[in-house]
């Protein structure tokens, strides 16, 4: 997948999720489920999903477009997790849905976590191909989506 069809892709999906997700909570009120659930509880537990995404991110961001080395990055939050900024993004989308409990936004927040999870493996022969044992053995290391935190 090349970079202007996956850039496109991204744009194509963040449009799509955010149309139904605001015609389904905010004017049509198709699947939303929220009414069962406490705002007090709902709206605190989506910010703070939405604020991990974000911190994510911010921290892959940093570090990707900052840094001066062209070599393989595995230090920060890449010593952590292999794709922070795909899951960060991943769960920006997730609190928004569960912020209104929208149920119809599931479809396309399950196509965007599908189409980070295609990029991801992308890179990730990219990145084999070009560190070859190196990027193996961050591989073997640091797991693709779920942060470890121990070191």
């Amino acid at each position: 997948m090349g970079k202007k069809c996956s850039h496109l892709l991204q744009i194509v999906c963040f449009i799509i999720f955010f149309a139904v997700w605001i015609i389904d909570s905010f004017i049509l009120n198709l699947s939303t489920f929220a009414s069962f659930f406490p705002s007090a509880l709902r709206i605190p537990s989506s910010l703070c999903i939405i604020a991990v995404g974000s911190i994510l991110v911010g921290k892959a961001h940093r570090v990707l477009f900052k840094k001066k080395s062209r070599g393989l990055i595995t230090t920060g939050i890449f010593a952590r997790v292999r794709h922070p900024m795909y899951l960060g993004i991943i769960l920006i989308y997730l609190g928004y849905m569960l912020g209104t409990m929208s149920l119809l936004s599931i479809l396309p927040w399950l196509l965007i976590v599908y189409l980070y999870a295609k990029m991801a493996d992308h890179e990730e022969r990219v990145l084999e191909e070009q560190f070859g044992k190196e990027y193996l053995e961050y591989k073997r290391k640091v797991p693709k989506w779920i942060p470890k935190f121990t070191t």
